[in-house]
């Protein structure tokens, strides 16, 4: 049975910490383990960095558990961002590192969004 919960957050570091606590909430509910769902906070946090420093001012976040968790993150309202800088090239490694299936999807200023999924 496929289950979706969204959240639409400010991109501002005060909401960090309920992203990971409702991210974490959401792999215990899927049933991963607690690897998976450690990394899957990391992929998490590091996604709406890279978004938030393409210049989006908020993001919606959207887990779906069904066999495991798929997980996407979309960068809205956008302001313009900054260029690419080292740290993008950080979080790129590491979510590459982390999660075999990844999609980012790009615009003009840089990450506009992140798939990713962590089966059971």
């Amino acid at each position: 049975m496929d289950e979706l919960l969204e959240l639409i957050i400010p991109l501002k570091s005060d909401y960090m910490t309920t992203v990971r606590l409702a991210t974490g909430g959401a792999c215990s509910l899927a049933g991963l383990n607690l690897d998976d769902s450690e990394d899957c906070k990391v992929c998490v946090t590091e996604s709406l960095l890279l978004i938030m420093r393409a210049g989006y001012s908020r993001a919606r976040i959207s887990f779906r558990r069904g066999d495991g968790l798929s997980v996407r993150i979309a960068g809205e309202a956008a302001e313009g961002g900054a260029e690419s800088s080292p740290e993008d090239e950080i979080s790129c490694a590491l979510l590459g590192a982390l999660v075999e299936n990844l999609t980012m999807e790009r615009g003009d200023n840089g990450v506009s969004g992140v798939c990713f999924r962590f089966a059971v």
